[in-house]
């Protein structure tokens, strides 16, 4: 049994992930997210067979969960796509350490926990997906630690493609700009008390994002840009000096 894995699938970015892989001739998809009613609602309109699972990824007893239940499938995971987490934006200064310490944990915890759970259970031509962004590329005042961990979280995943790449096991990593139509910005943004991001200029929207994406990690790609900005921010990351970038970040702002 071939299945795909995705957590962060009641909204976003997720859910459009879960979309395109209800095309792809899976055994079963598994839904992964803290919300049952938005995941019951997706699962009710897939072609695939689905399984729910309403959990809370900065909590450890969720991978003994999943560790459970892979054992008892023995599935083959095709498709790993950890599109879970948040960010805050503001001074660190105006978000709790227990806010921060789970956008840590969700971000990046998660993530190589994932990894860890599902390696036994990938084959030549599975793929190991983290939704990235392209904060990954420059130091971000005001947006900190959520920037820190997308930096972790690309470091590592280009790691890993390279690790992997001799068992044919696919590992990419997505970073794109601001996405308007998803709950990031709102969520991000109570935290910004002095409106040190007011616009999202040239934004994408997640329908377009998650299609060309997905188009670059069925090509094997390892670190996808799937707009003109992130794509810019990527080639002048290799160039220029960080504390240039790191004036520069305002614009990013």
């Amino acid at each position: 049994m071939e299945i795909a894995i995705v957590t962060g699938a009641s909204s976003g970015l997720g859910r459009e992930y879960v979309k395109l892989l209800d095309d792809e001739g899976l055994d079963e998809i598994w839904l992964i997210a803290r919300r049952r009613p938005q995941l019951e609602n997706l699962a009710g309109t897939l072609k695939t067979k689905s399984r729910i699972y309403p959990l809370d990824l900065t909590e450890n007893d969720s991978f003994r969960i999943l560790q459970q239940a892979l054992a008892d499938s023995q599935a083959v995971v095709r498709y790993l796509v950890h599109a879970a987490g948040f960010g805050k934006m503001g001074p660190v200064s105006a978000v709790s350490s227990r806010v921060l310490e789970s956008m840590i944990d969700l971000n990046d915890r998660a993530a190589v926990s994932l990894v860890q759970l599902v390696l036994p259970c990938c084959k030549a031509g599975s793929h190991l997906v983290q939704l990235c962004s392209c904060a990954a590329f420059l130091p971000i005042p005001e947006l900190a630690v959520y920037a820190a961990t997308k930096a972790f979280l690309l470091r590592y995943s280009r790691s890993l493609a390279a690790e992997l790449a001799s068992q044919g096991i696919l590992v990419s990593v997505v970073c794109p700009y601001w996405v308007k139509d998803t709950e990031f910005i709102t969520t991000a943004s109570q935290t910004d008390k002095e409106r040190q991001f007011c616009h999202y200029p040239l934004a994408g929207t997640k329908e377009v994002i998650a299609r060309r994406s997905f188009q670059a990690v069925k090509k094997g790609r390892v670190v996808i840009t799937p707009d003109g900005v992130s794509t810019l921010l990527r080639f002048l990351s290799g160039w220029i000096p960080q504390s240039i970038l790191l004036y520069g970040s305002r614009w990013f702002r």
